[in-house]
């Protein structure tokens, strides 16, 4: 996609993928509020505030959304990044997703810091290894498997 498709501009977001020491992803399951009936497993992240840095927002989602504390400096260089547009409850948007890796001991998601539409469209969080959820094939993108191989990649090499 090119600047010019995006007709309010890109929302920034920043995503980060946590891996055990078992080369497994944490993972969230949730749906579109306008689609609920198509679940789908998908990394923890969202939009950033206008003055954080994308390390930063990560961390605060990682924390509000699984309840997991991470010092944004601990997350590294990022492993990858991605352009699109979907449609989320009934609204376009534009956004520049880039993704961290962080190398977490195993822990149970803890949702209590969710926000009520979050609440509303996530019901469980796993851990996934790329050859699972590819078998599963219930990734909310194609690409996911990739981008969790990239992060176990990552972890390891650190």
């Amino acid at each position: 996609m090119i600047e010019d498709e995006a007709p309010h501009g890109w929302r920034r977001a920043a995503r980060v993928l946590p891996v055990d020491s078992e080369g497994r992803v944490l993972l969230l399951h949730g749906w579109d509020p306008h689609r609920p009936e198509q679940p789908f497993w998908f990394t923890i992240g969202g939009g950033a505030e206008p003055d954080e840095s994308l390390a930063q927002a990560a961390a605060r989602e990682l924390r509000e959304e699984v309840g997991a504390v991470v010092d944004p400096a601990d997350l590294g260089e990022p492993v990858g990044e991605l352009r699109h547009q979907f449609s989320w409850a009934g609204k376009t948007l534009w956004q520049h997703e880039v993704y961290f890796a962080w190398a977490a001991a195993h822990f149970t998601a803890d949702f209590d810091g969710m926000d009520r539409a979050e609440q509303n469209s996530i019901d469980q969080a796993r851990w996934w290894s790329p050859d699972e959820l590819a078998a599963d094939g219930s990734g909310t993108s194609p690409n996911l498997t990739a981008t969790m191989r990239k992060a176990i990649a990552a972890v390891t090499r650190r």
